[in-house]
């Protein structure tokens, strides 16, 4: 059996090869003759895990349009629909919202395993770039996602955020007005993100994916040493076609993660059958109530992947009645990421062989996210937790102004010659 299927496989191989023979070599470049470091750890399963939420996303997502009806009328109502009388819809809705939050956990777990190894340094800054690229496009998408229900926290929350646009100086009222297609979100608004959510952004995201992996299998992926693979004995691309520290991405690597696809849609599936709220954090209970422009909730705030952001912009106080200050510090802070290749003037990559200081650092820099996404979640009436984040995002600002002088200025221990962990 087992030979017949080996055979039909190839059979089918050559006969795909002989008609389209350019598809194998790229096969080949970016699967079974592309070489990763051997000693990839726990942190190098996140990003194919992102490529798996992608994926469900955008098939869940064609299934929902399929019977969501964008139009402030009909839009809570059609969910409703969806989740009571379309047969299996209530688990097609809870993997797709469920799969926005996971999306955002693996893309920030992703991001912050780049900062410990120094994915971002050279040859890697486009991909960095793409990168970053990815995240700005993904958070456009989920916000346009969150206000298509048309609960209560989706209108006031579109509101809000729509209305950031209106702090700038002579053209914020019109741009304002242009984005919502009206003077509050309505049907304008649901029309266009629905548009902009189903089609449009989608595809932006999906090109930068390609040109995210191609431009990593270009220079090739970094590791937990922050050193580059060395290919033969003497450690040069000439000595052999084969490199002494890397393996073949296909099937080493793919077999691995899979384990953590499998662990991965285990804790997804529990979450999606149990509690797929997730305790208002994934889904809010304000928005299990439909829109009502003449009833505001009690606190507004966005999803918990925004509340970070959102938090700096709650803090920073409007000098001379201007509200300008807390939109900028909030956009700089997303804007401020794309630098970091550029500002890191350290020697060596990985914090592995840094010293205390930028261990320290970085601790810090992840400390203020959360405790910012904390702020950002709850009320914002404490005075005491708003002076917190005030000197919360005076660090996190701190962080990237000051990189340039710490990295150069903190110790470093010697880069082994070759990639460890591996025989």
């Amino acid at each position: 059996m087992a030979n017949f299927l080996t055979r039909g496989a190839n059979g089918l191989m050559d006969w795909v090869n002989a008609r389209a023979p350019g598809m194998m070599p790229v096969y080949r470049k970016h699967m079974t003759e592309y070489y990763a470091p051997k000693n990839f750890n726990l942190w190098y399963y996140f990003g194919s895990l992102a490529l798996l939420v992608l994926v469900n996303q955008i098939v869940t997502g064609i299934f929902l349009t399929m019977h969501f009806k964008p139009s402030a009328a009909e839009a809570f109502s059609s969910v409703e629909y969806i989740m009571r009388d379309v047969e299996w819809g209530w688990l097609i809705r809870y993997m797709h919202s469920t799969g926005a939050s996971l999306f955002f956990i693996v893309v920030y777990l992703h991001m912050f395993r780049g900062l410990m190894y120094g994915s971002y340094q050279k040859p890697r800054e486009l991909v960095w770039i793409l990168g970053m690229l990815i995240y700005l496009v993904l958070m456009a998408e989920a916000f346009m996602g969150y206000v298509l229900p048309w609960g209560q926290m989706s209108f006031w929350g579109a509101k809000v955020i729509i209305s950031l646009f209106g702090a700038i100086p002579v053209i914020g009222n019109g741009l304002t007005e242009w984005i919502m297609g009206d003077y509050l979100p309505g049907d304008a608004t649901l029309n266009r993100f629905f548009a902009l959510h189903v089609i449009a952004l989608p595809l932006v995201l999906l090109l930068l994916v390609v040109l995210h992996l191609g431009a990593l299998h270009e220079v090739g992926s970094n590791n937990p040493d922050g050193i580059d693979i060395k290919y033969g004995p003497k450690g040069n691309r000439w000595d052999a076609a084969k490199p002494k520290d890397g393996i073949p991405f296909h099937p080493y690597y793919t077999v691995k993660d899979l384990v953590g696809v499998g662990f991965f849609l285990m804790l997804a599936a529990f979450i999606i059958f149990f509690a797929p709220s997730f305790g208002g954090w994934f889904l809010e209970h304000d928005n299990f109530t439909e829109a009502n422009r003449l009833v505001t909730p009690e606190h507004i705030k966005p999803v918990w992947y925004f509340t970070p952001y959102y938090a700096m912009l709650r803090v920073v106080p409007s000098f001379f009645a201007i509200k300008l200050w807390g939109v900028l510090v909030m956009f700089a802070a997303i804007a401020v990421l794309f630098m970091v290749p550029w500002l890191d003037r350290s020697p060596v990559k990985s914090y592995r062989y840094r010293g205390l200081l930028s261990k320290l650092m970085l601790g810090l820099f992840a400390v203020c996210f959360l405790w910012l996404g904390k702020i950002g979640a709850g009320p914002g009436t404490d005075p005491v937790e708003t002076i917190i984040g005030q000197v919360l995002t005076f660090l996190y600002f701190a962080f990237f102004i000051t990189m340039p002088l710490w990295t150069k200025l903190d110790k470093t221990k010697p880069v082994p010659e070759r990639v460890t962990m591996h025989d």
